[in-house]
Order: structure tokens, then C-alpha cells, then sequence
């Protein structure tokens, strides 16, 4: 059981080096802002000593942790594959192996009717390419059109700068040396002959767009074999790869993709509330970036290509979104022409387009939603919607989404499914006569039973009388008690919706007793455009008295208890935890807070810091706004730690390598919790060689969470 007083160890008591913190004619002092000094040998003392008390203090639930471990081991099917997928004549997976980190990802020759399936070609293994270091992250895997090439990226250290990498999948061979520093989003000219990439500024932003043309690169053909592919080589210098885009403005970030039918490179420019697209036809790679629609300010739109028009999910006019038709050779906003219209409450997220329908990717009454289009295209001409239809979902409380669909001819549409007792499953649905059929559900080892559990949806009245959903699991034969322990999960930012999906992981609670709850907040969003907005900049209280709310209900039906009440959150989620956990900590026994933005107003308010000016219309601007300064100060959970409060028990993370939520917030944010009052109990893990995400192995993966898992069991059984 985790208490500190069963160890004769002490936290950290790391120094105090008061830090004055001018703005706005108020004036904070900060004595732990030292600790963002990476450089200071005493910050890597700091967290190695975090790291050893937080192994001392969870000791005692070692055995616990290696149970749940264990348990999740066994429900795993850990040679496994995915469901093929076929594009060019060939079907492309991945697949796992016992004892493996990663994916192995391969592909055979599509069978037709004159020959059979070929064999197995393994064209990436990540476990060669991880090799011996401690974090691997694939970022781009993207094979060329004529699929002799790929290009893909890696990340060592968790940075999220990735080095991309071209090899020739027909001899194995590397096409030129790798480029380093790039970041996620690739795509490939028609001719499959030059790859486009993007790169950061110095804060992290990815604001450049750049072609790598791979007929100037050199290359041996008398190579050794690279990490996870067949051969590598040394070549001589690179010319320079040709800038196609960069984006001025600190607010926006660029992307890079290929249009559904191969025939237009996107550049995407965005930030928070802006949009503004661009498009290189993939046959003349070196053309100018032509522009879509300018951006104005508050419209967002994202570009598919259909025959000789654009296929376009916009806001213009539309605060839940709609879906427009424009021109090939003149699509500019003014000649928008709507193909589904605004609906009040309904959501359009996405599109994906097919040369027979085109499927439609929305939310209502708060759950994903799919919806099919047939449309009349006579020679490609202007679209017509004939009919449209919904894609069956059994469950009410459950989500489906779109799976890999990259065939534009394909007459059928692959999704997934998933609740929080129906494990992860992939469905095709013939669009000629609307049969459906399942063609992968996730394995559960061990006998597991989704009859043996339920799920439902709750609603709570927040303070201003707004309902929230909450989604709910626990076995079927639990009656819920003041006496159950109860986790609850909320994260409320970015319009990001927390969908009920399956774990296997939360089984170890499930079957010892726990009930496992979604708050469905505002600042996510579940319930539509106005949900987000009404949980961002000067409306952010929402998100957290929204949570609050959920938590008196579930103790006010009597489902649980504040000595039985856990909460969880990670990144903007830890931020909604540190808040409520200053608002009202009586409320809860236990808190889980990953890589918690906890800090906040601190680095909201120093441009210097990666992502910074990009987050101010998500929060606000509180360099140039006052009041948006007092009230970000209002809820900062590091600014309203409150002297001699008694906290509930919390688990914190970090990532020494995290470019989105730096090490220091959790790290300074531990300490003052425990300066609030002594007998206040955190522990703190940094992984010192990751970064957001935490431990990118699945074995490693799993133990984390078996690690918190026992945590919440143990904090949850204690009776003090």
C-alpha cells in the first residue's frame, strides 16, 4: 500500500532559489524555477532522486504491479496480425511477436485469379531498427505509389524530431542518406520520384514543407543491410533538398499529404481556429503551391480531391462543420457549393472519398457516427449525393471510426468499432448491398465475456445547469456502493473527444470491484463545436467545475465515495486534475496526473518555449491580455497550491525529452505540494530517456500501467 509512512525515506528537498515573476503589475515568486535549467547539475540529481523515492514509496505494491502485469500479459494475444490491407496489387500488414517490442510490418502479393498469394516480404521491422535503445517511435510510413519505395522515420530519444530514411523496397538498398530533423507528415510525388517532408523551428513548430527529389540522390549498390531492411549504404553528400513552403506566422503549423486518389500534394497551414490550404499536383512535383481558399480568420477547412473537384469540410458558416464542393480549376470560397449542409449538433469531423460514395465521419448526441453518401458521379462530373445512410452501431455508448481505406475504387468501407466492453474490432461494409462483415475482433485471452460487464450512460448538472455525460463500465454483477472504488477519467482541451473504447488493461480493476468512469467535459469535443468553445480561453472553469460535477454525482448516487474516488488524467488532462485537485481535494483519495501541464501559466506566458504562441488561442494570451493573465492565474494548479492543504495521494510522470509538456512542470509542481503540507504524499517518475508518450515498448508499456494500476488498487483499499 503506498504511504509514506512505511518508509523511513524522505521526498526530495530539492533548493529554493526564489524566481520574481513580473506581468501585468503582478508579481509572483517562484523558488522553484531553477529547476528548468537542464543544464544545473542539481535538476539531474533532482529527478534521479524523485525517481529513487517514487521506487522506494510504491515498494510495497511491487507484487501487485507484477500481478496486473502479468494479468494483462496473459489476456494479450502476442503473436498477432493485423487484417491485410490491398492497394497496387498488394496487401499490406503488421503483425507482433511474443517477446517483441514492436511491430513487424510486411506485405505479400495480392492473390487474383490467375495466381495465388505470395509470400511474405517484411519491409520494416522497427524491433532491428530500435536496436538496444531504451524509446523507438515510427513516425512516417509511406510507401511510394509504385510501391517500390518507402520512406519512413524514427525517433530515438522521444524529441519528436525524426530522421526519415528512403530505401528501395525491391532490393532492399537505401536511396540516398537519411534527413534528419523532419518531423511527422510525408508524401509522395506521382512519379514516385521525390518525397515531401516537413521540419520545426526552433520552438518546435513544424513550419517548413521541403522536397527531397531522389533522382539527385547517389547511392552504392554495393550496400550492407540497414536495421530493420534488407541493405543500407554510404553515399556522398546530398544536394540541397528544394523548400516548397514556409509559414510565417507563429500561430500556424504546416502539414503534408497526399489526396486520396494520388493526384494533388496538400499543404495544409492551421493553427487553433484557422485554415488555409495549398495544392501541388503530384505530376509536377516542382510546380508553385496554389492556394485553395485564403485564410480568414475563425474558418477552417480541410481538402480532398474527387474527379475534377475539391471535396471540402469547412466551418464557413457553419459552426458544426459541412461539406462543400468547389472546382478544380477555381476553387476559392466564393464558388463553395454545399454537399451536405449545417446541421445544428451534428459534428462533420471527416470525409474520405471513394469513386462510388464518399464516407461521412461525425458526432451526435455525443458518440462518433458513420455515415455513407452514394453518389452520382457520371465521368467524374459534379458529385451528387443519391442517398445517405448510417452505419449500425450496436451498443449506445460506443464509437466507431474510420480503419485503412487507401483504395479509391474499393466499393467497400472498412471501419472499426469498439465500447467499453466490446473489444476493438474491423468491419467492411459492401456499399453495393450493405452487408456487413467482421473481419477482426481484438483477441481477449483467457475467456474474457463482455456479457459478464455493462455500460451505461450517466448524466451530471453542472453549475450551470448544462448536462454532462458520463460513460460508465463495471461487472455486470457489481451493485455499486459508497463502498466501490472508482476511477474517473477527463481530459476537456483541443476539441480532442474521449470516446468509451475497450482496454484490456482495465479488466485488473473491472474484476476487483472498481467501477470505470468518462467524464465527457467541456473544452472535448463529445457534444460538438459549441462543447469545446464553452470549455476554452475565458471559459476554461467549465472543463473544470464540469469534472467536479460528474464526481459529485457518481458519490451522490451512491456509486462510490470520497475515500473511494480516484481521478486520472495525462498532458491538458493533468492540467484538469491539478485544477480540481485545488478546487475540491476533499472529494477525492487518489490522483494520477501523466506528464500534467501543471505549470501553466508560467509557460503560457514565455514565447521562448516550444509550441507557446501556437497555444494562445487555445488559451489565451495572457502577455497582452490582462485578464486573460488573472484568470489563467486563477486555475494554474502550480500558482493555487494552497499552504497547509491536505492533498489526496498522487502519482505524477514526466519525460525528460518532452517537447509538449517540459519535465519541470511536474517537477516543480511535486515539490510544492509537499511544501504545502508535510504530510501531503507524491511521487514523481521522470522517464529520463522518453518523452510524452512515456515508454514506447508494449511490454514496457504494460508494465507502466500495471505500475499505476496497483498504485490506484492499493490507495483505494487503504483505510487511512
Amino acid at each position: 500500500m503506498p504511504n509514506q509512512a512505511e518508509s523511513s525515506a524522505r521526498p526530495p528537498q530539492p533548493k529554493k532559489i526564489p524566481q520574481t515573476l513580473t506581468a501585468h503589475c503582478d508579481t509572483r515568486v517562484d523558488p522553484y524555477y531553477w529547476i528548468r535549467n537542464r543544464e544545473d547539475p542539481d535538476v539531474e540529481l533532482l529527478l534521479a532522486e524523485e525517481n529513487a523515492y517514487f521506487e522506494d514509496q510504491l515498494k510495497p505494491g511491487a507484487a501487485l504491479a507484477e500481478e496486473i502485469f502479468q494479468e494483462i500479459k496473459s489476456r494479450v494475444q502476442e503473436t498477432d496480425m493485423s487484417v491485410p490491407v490491398t492497394k497496387g496489387g498488394w496487401l499490406y500488414y503488421s503483425r507482433t511477436q511474443e517477446g517483441l517490442q514492436y511491430p513487424i510490418h510486411c506485405r505479400k502479393s495480392a492473390p487474383d485469379t490467375d495466381s495465388p498469394e505470395g509470400t511474405e516480404q517484411v519491409i520494416l521491422d522497427e524491433n532491428d531498427l530500435a536496436g538496444k535503445s531504451a524509446y523507438f517511435a515510427l513516425g512516417a510510413f509511406d510507401v511510394s505509389p509504385d510501391h517500390r519505395l518507402l520512406a519512413y522515420s524514427v525517433d530515438l530519444d522521444g524529441s519528436e524530431l525524426y530522421e526519415l530514411s528512403v530505401v528501395d523496397l525491391e532490393t532492399g538498398r537505401a536511396v540516398g542518406l537519411p534527413v534528419k530533423g523532419t518531423y511527422y507528415s510525408t508524401a509522395w510525388s506521382a512519379s514516385s520520384r521525390s518525397v515531401f517532408y516537413t521540419r520545426t523551428d526552433e520552438s518546435m513548430r513544424p513550419y517548413q514543407v521541403w522536397r527531397h527529389d531522389l533522382d539527385a540522390q547517389p547511392h552504392d549498390l554495393d550496400a550492407q543491410p540497414i536495421a530493420g531492411t534488407k541493405a543500407t549504404t554510404e553515399t556522398k553528400d546530398i544536394p540541397a533538398d528544394h523548400l516548397v513552403y514556409e509559414e510565417p506566422d507563429e500561430h500556424f503549423y504546416v502539414g503534408v499529404s497526399l489526396t486520396k486518389d494520388e493526384a494533388f500534394v496538400v499543404v495544409s497551414s492551421g493553427s487553433k481556429t484557422t485554415s488555409e490550404v495549398r495544392v501541388i499536383p503530384a505530376s509536377d512535383p516542382s510546380a508553385n503551391p496554389r492556394v485553395i481558399a485564403p485564410r480568414v480568420h475563425g474558418t477552417e477547412y480541410s481538402v480532398e480531391h474527387f474527379g475534377s473537384q475539391f471535396v471540402i469540410v469547412t466551418n464557413r458558416d457553419a459552426e458544426d462543420f459541412k461539406v462543400v464542393v468547389a472546382p478544380e480549376d477555381n476553387p476559392s470560397a466564393e464558388n463553395w457549393e454545399d454537399l451536405v449542409p449545417h446541421s445544428i449538433g451534428t459534428r462533420i469531423e471527416d470525409v474520405d472519398v471513394f469513386s462510388s460514395f464518399l464516407a461521412l465521419y461525425l458526432r451526435e448526441g455525443g458518440c462518433s457516427r458513420i455515415h455513407v453518401l452514394e453518389v452520382d458521379s457520371p465521368g467524374f462530373g459534379p458529385l451528387k449525393v443519391k442517398e445517405r445512410y448510417s452505419v449500425s452501431q450496436p451498443e449506445d455508448v460506443s464509437t466507431a471510426w474510420g480503419s485503412s481505406n487507401p483504395d479509391f475504387t474499393s466499393v467497400s468501407l472498412r471501419y472499426e468499432y469498439s465500447s467499453l466492453v466490446t473489444p476493438r474490432s474491423v468491419f467492411e461494409l459492401d456499399t453495393t448491398n450493405r452487408s456487413i462483415t467482421l473481419l477482426k475482433a481484438q483477441p481477449v485471452l483467457g475467456g474474457y465475456d463482455p456479457a459478464k460487464y455493462t455500460t451505461y450512460r450517466l448524466l451530471a448538472e453542472a453549475a450551470d445547469g448544462t448536462a454532462i455525460p458520463i460513460s460508465v463500465v463495471h461487472s455486470a454483477s457489481l451493485q455499486p456502493s459508497q463502498e466501490t472504488p472508482t476511477l474517473l477519467y477527463g481530459y476537456g482541451s483541443y476539441e480532442i473527444s474521449i470516446d468509451p473504447y475497450f482496454s484490456v488493461s482495465r479488466l485488473s480493476l473491472l474484476d476487483r470491484g472498481f467501477v470505470f468512469a468518462i467524464a465527457h467535459i467541456r473544452g472535448g469535443g463529445e457534444m460538438g463545436r459549441s462543447w469545446y468553445l464553452d470549455g476554452k480561453m475565458l471559459n476554461k472553469a467549465n472543463t473544470f467545475s464540469d469534472f467536479v460535477a460528474c464526481a459529485k454525482h457518481l458519490i451522490g448516487l451512491g456509486i462510490t465515495s470520497p475515500e473511494k474516488l480516484a481521478i486520472r488524467g495525462g498532458s491538458a488532462g493533468g492540467l484538469l486534475i491539478g485544477a480540481v485537485l485545488n478546487l475540491e481535494p476533499e472529494l477525492f483519495k487518489a490522483a494520477v496526473a501523466e506528464v500534467p501541464f501543471v505549470d501553466t501559466l508560467t509557460t503560457i506566458l514565455d514565447e521562448t518555449l516550444p509550441l507557446t504562441v501556437g497555444e494562445w488561442e487555445e488559451w489565451g494570451n495572457p502577455v497582452e491580455d490582462a485578464n486573460v493573465y488573472r484568470y489563467m492565474k486563477g486555475y494554474s494548479p502550480y500558482d493555487n497550491v494552497r499552504a497547509f492543504q491536505a492533498y489526496p495521494m498522487i502519482l505524477a510522470t514526466a519525460g525528460l525529452n518532452d517537447p509538449r509538456v517540459a519535465y519541470w512542470e511536474p517537477a516543480k509542481w511535486a515539490s510544492k505540494i509537499r511544501d504545502a503540507n508535510p504530510n501531503n504524499w507524491i511521487v514523481l517518475k521522470t522517464e529520463m530517456g522518453a518523452g510524452h508518450q512515456g515508454p514506447s515498448g508494449r511490454y514496457d508499456s504494460w508494465r507502466e500501467e500495471a505500475t499505476v494500476l496497483a498504485f490506484l488498487v492499493s490507495a483505494l483499499s487503504s483505510s487511512t
